[in-house]
């Protein structure tokens, strides 16, 4: 792709930053791939056919949505361990991104049960 890295390490560095919440995406790939991040965002774009943005908060929502599934946390809590500003700012993107609130997204999802409870 550029500088060395191929897609897959591109798409697995910004995984892992969706889940590390406290490291800004655009410096963590930069400094992680040694490459300029407009050029990182430009040929993943051109790849994927999105931004590596949107990747990142579609990747960050689906770890909500486990960690919801499992009915441990409250949205306030979700939203602080995963580095969002508010919980309202966290509901905001969820709502974007899947129609509908946290808190209607848990009432829907039948409950999981956390790995070191089976």
């Amino acid at each position: 792709m550029v500088g060395g890295a191929n897609k897959g390490e591109v798409i697995q560095f910004a995984r892992d930053s969706a889940i590390n919440t406290r490291v800004k995406l655009s410096a963590y790939l930069a400094d992680r791939l040694a490459t300029d991040y407009r050029t990182l965002g430009r040929v993943f774009s051109e790849h994927e056919g999105r931004t590596i943005e949107r990747y990142h908060i579609a990747q960050k929502i689906e770890y909500v949505k486990e960690l919801l599934a499992y009915g441990e946390m409250t949205v306030s809590e979700i939203a602080d361990i995963t580095g969002y500003s508010s919980a309202a700012h966290l509901s905001r993107q969820f709502h974007a991104e899947t129609g509908m609130t946290p808190t209607e997204y848990r009432e829907r999802t039948p409950r999981r049960t956390p790995l070191d409870k089976v």
